[in-house]
């Protein structure tokens, strides 16, 4: 008993660094965010002026926040749809392949590799009217008639921006797919095939029902990566043109640091962060519920 006891002090010690930066990094600054978001604060005055729930109020009242809030979710549904389509076909088509598997997996991966920023500049170079790779390759096949300016026009702009978050992540996905279709059991996959089950058969019955746990972890994780986007709408648009791609993430950065206006950009994180929390539970439970099912 006594070596017991010793032995779960020596542990509520040894957790003692890690728990003390956690609550001085994470949880004090998310208490804190609370009450800022309750001030008009303006991020460099000690003085912060309570003025209660006025920051919602205006909020919600507010076309530039429903703005970027409708460009928030395009992104996010766009791109966890897009993401995890690519992700599973990609991890198939690896997992078929037996020549080079290392080499493609390793080649489909390699965006990954990048940061945010490092791809944002690529892509907006690619995208580029006058001398990007794109209308430069449209034009060499004489479809003069589809070159568009990819980052300029209000309506193409967002689209772009899912085109590289979906070049930059997919790869990542891919990797957690492909784990779950190497643990799919060879045995099924034989009797399926002696039953006379076709490729569309085998992926409805066997493959997409084994990858359940797959699929809740990628779904999730793009869910949350689209709500959060910044990096590639900084480098591409700016948030332009106009409005077009502003998101919610972008649209807290200008306010809280360009506008100063730092109450008002913390009630908009936690508007966020709200966000993220309620339909990342929802939509956890919901894949779940489909694994017990399955």
């Amino acid at each position: 008993m006594q070596k017991r006891s010793i032995g779960a002090q020596a542990s509520y010690w040894l957790i003692l660094p890690a728990f003390l930066l956690y609550t001085g990094f994470v949880i004090v600054p998310a208490l804190s965010s609370i009450y800022y978001s309750l001030t008009s604060w303006d991020g460099i005055s000690p003085v912060m002026k309570y003025i209660g729930l006025r920051n919602y109020l205006d909020m919600f009242h507010s076309p530039r926040f429903f703005n970027a809030l409708r460009n928030t979710w395009i992104l996010t549904v766009s791109i966890t749809i897009l993401e995890n389509v690519t992700a599973l076909a990609l991890a198939i088509l690896v997992d078929k392949i037996r020549a080079l598997k290392s080499f493609f997996r390793s080649i489909f991966y390699l965006p990954v590799l990048l940061s945010g920023i490092v791809a944002g500049y690529i892509w907006s170079t690619m995208f580029n009217y006058s001398f990007g790779i794109v209308n430069q390759f449209l034009t060499a096949v004489h479809l003069n008639i589809l070159k568009l300016d990819w980052l300029g026009h209000p309506k193409i702009a967002l689209f772009s921006i899912v085109i590289t978050m979906v070049w930059k992540a997919a790869g990542y996905f891919m990797i957690i797919y492909l784990a779950g279709l190497q643990g799919i059991p060879q045995e099924m996959s034989e009797a399926a095939r002696i039953d006379g089950a076709n490729s569309i058969e085998h992926f409805r019955y066997i493959t997409f029902p084994m990858l359940a746990g797959a699929v809740t972890i990628n779904l999730t994780l793009s869910l949350i990566s689209g709500l959060r986007i910044f990096d590639q709408i900084v480098v591409m648009t700016d948030g332009g043109p106009g409005f077009a791609t502003e998101t919610l993430t972008y649209l807290i950065f200008k306010v809280a640091f360009a506008d100063l206006q730092q109450g008002y950009g913390t009630a908009l994180a936690m508007v966020l962060f709200a966000m993220i929390l309620v339909f990342g539970t929802i939509q956890v439970r919901l894949l779940r519920r489909r694994e017990v099912e399955l």
